[in-house]
């Protein structure tokens, strides 16, 4: 199995930028689907962003999101990233990262690996 640890979360004024990172361990990075996920206080978590196995794979992301978060992977390294760019105040919650085998899809449910989480924060 993988295991996965989120970092980079903390407290960003509206229109800031955050740049979360997720280091995997155990089996190979290169192996897995990856995809980041968020959960606001009162809510359901819901899907982010995700990326194939490999950094040139196709990415897919929330509408809500898209055009200001971008993710990316580094196998090399064993990392992935979410760079969040133009926060709103309705990004505020916990974001995860998570692994799967197999190609990568917006079900948390597929998702057999997870992280802690990293809290951000984004004042209005």
């Amino acid at each position: 199995q993988v295991q996965l640890v989120e970092s980079g979360g903390g407290l960003v004024q509206a229109g800031g930028s955050l740049r979360l990172s997720c280091a995997a361990s155990g089996r190979t990075f290169s192996n897995y689907a990856m995809g980041w996920f968020r959960q606001a206080p009162g809510k359901e978590r819901e899907f982010v962003a995700l990326i194939g196995w490999w950094s040139g794979s196709s990415t897919d992301y929330a509408d809500s999101v898209k055009g200001r978060f971008t993710i990316s992977r580094d196998n090399a390294k064993n990392t992935l990233a979410l760079q969040m760019n133009s926060l709103k105040s309705e990004d505020t919650a916990v974001y995860y990262c998570a692994a799967r085998q197999g190609r990568a899809v917006r079900s948390e449910n597929e998702y057999a690996y997870w992280g802690q989480g990293t809290q951000v924060t984004v004042s209005s």
